[in-house]
């Protein structure tokens, strides 16, 4: 295996002496120019704009039944299985209503809301990623259901993280559906032929993944995709080390940054990481090609059916403290429904306890309060526990209706390192400078 860090000889060198070593083998090739992208928000605005007096959602059927239209993004039999029987039970419960269930694929959730808002197709119901709440309730695609959620009286429960997401500008425009979190999943046999214990520290993950490393096996994987993904498992490290988006240009961000750099740079993570979604790696951790993933709540259910490989979880490496970052969907009602009191009964019934558990148990994800997180089901596996507890250190993406700009530029700034065209200082000047404007 090629070697890149050639730092002078140390025991256990530490992150920060390698991050020094580094600065000076970055050669300064030409940086990438980004093209102009109008804001998530201005094209909302824009198509708004141009839909003039549309028709809405609601309508009634054959039946004389009120029509609720709902939108959401679960693609696997288990949980589309779980909402299938929330419907039924609700319709059964009341028969004056209709729930006309279609499933969209997350990757086109953003543009069929904005191609519904300027014709008559909008949903009553639609399952929003939490990063995405706040913009689209800034457009006015989201109902205020303020006054709902105070008269419902169950907000309280709630934990903050997944709460904060519905809110914009001091009012409510959703309710968290459920919640997830990243954790380290790792290989337990080739942890003990190793003879080592799972990291706690980054030094000690960087040390493990070199250790792990192997011809046809890396020692860690994560993604670092041009999209979503790839911001939501950089912000763990970013919080680790002690910065944020509101204080983007610092020296701990560019160790987090840095971090990902060295693993790669000395082929102890593959470079492919930019191509490699979350469930891709899975797979690779699943057939023995990855010794150790950042990776989600939602796998655990997939890794006790498919693995071909002993495998446990454990709460993220920390630098100066603990953290993850938070992942969810959030019920929200389209400011278009004709029947938003109809549609706010559903979200309340499908938040009831019963109903609930049951969809997240199926999809692998946690309840968004705390109420239902003591349930038995988390609180006593010990490998959704790890998810559980790290509610309490789990930070949500709620930074206003221009987070998609500011993600963006994380997903360009950590891309440009990886394949070498930026040091990790410059790349987190520029992107710096991005995020500021956002902000």
């Amino acid at each position: 295996m090629s070697r890149i860090f050639r730092c002078p000889p140390q025991k256990e060198p530490s992150l920060s002496a390698r991050s020094a070593c580094r600065q000076h083998q970055h050669s300064r090739l030409p940086r990438l120019r980004s093209r102009m992208k109008l804001p998530l928000l201005a094209l909302l605005v824009l198509v708004l704009a141009l839909s003039g007096c549309s028709s809405g959602a609601g309508s009634s059927d054959a039946q004389g039944r009120t029509v609720i239209r709902w939108w959401d993004t679960m693609t696997s039999e288990a949980t589309q299985g779980a909402l299938r029987q929330i419907i039924a039970d609700y319709e059964s419960a009341h028969p004056d209503v209709k729930i006309e269930r279609t499933y969209v694929s997350f990757a086109d959730m953003k543009n069929k809301l904005l191609l519904g808002s300027a014709g008559s197709t909008m949903p009553d119901i639609v399952w929003m990623d939490s990063p995405d709440h706040q913009s689209f309730a800034a457009a006015g695609i989201l109902a205020d259901i303020t006054d709902e959620v105070q008269a419902w009286g169950e907000a309280d429960e709630y934990f903050e993280g997944p709460w904060s997401s519905t809110v914009y500008e001091g009012r409510n425009y959703g309710v968290p559906i459920g919640s997830n979190n990243l954790a380290l999943y790792y290989n337990k046999d080739m942890l003990n032929e190793a003879g080592i214990e799972p990291p706690k520290t980054w030094d000690e993950l960087y040390a493990a993944a070199e250790k792990l490393s192997k011809p046809g096996v890396y020692g860690f994987a994560m993604t670092a995709v041009k999209t979503e993904e790839g911001t939501f498992q950089f912000l763990p490290l970013l919080y680790q080390s002690g910065s944020d988006l509101t204080n983007f240009d610092n020296p701990d961000t560019v160790r987090a940054l840095t971090l990902i750099d060295e693993l790669v740079a000395n082929g102890y993570m593959s470079k492919e990481i930019m191509n490699q979604k979350q469930s891709d790696t899975v797979i690779q951790f699943s057939t023995g090609k990855v010794a150790m993933m950042m990776n989600g709540t939602w796998q655990i259910p997939l890794l006790r059916k498919e693995a071909k490989v002993n495998w446990d979880v454990v709460q993220l490496p920390a630098d100066k403290q603990s953290a993850t970052v938070l992942g969810g969907e959030n019920w929200a009602i389209t400011d278009a429904s004709k029947h938003k009191d109809i549609a706010f009964d559903i979200i309340k019934f499908a938040s009831e306890p019963e109903q609930s558990k049951k969809f997240l148990q199926a999809a692998g994800r946690l309840p968004s309060r705390e109420d239902y997180l003591q349930d038995p089901f988390w609180q006593d596996d010990p490998q959704l526990k790890i998810f559980a507890d790290n509610m309490s250190v789990a930070r949500a993406r709620a930074y206003g209706p221009n987070y998609p700009k500011m993600s963006e530029a994380i997903q360009l700034m950590t891309q440009e390192v990886i394949i070498d065209m930026k040091t990790p200082e410059e790349a987190v000047k520029d992107a710096a400078a991005k995020i500021e404007q956002e902000l």
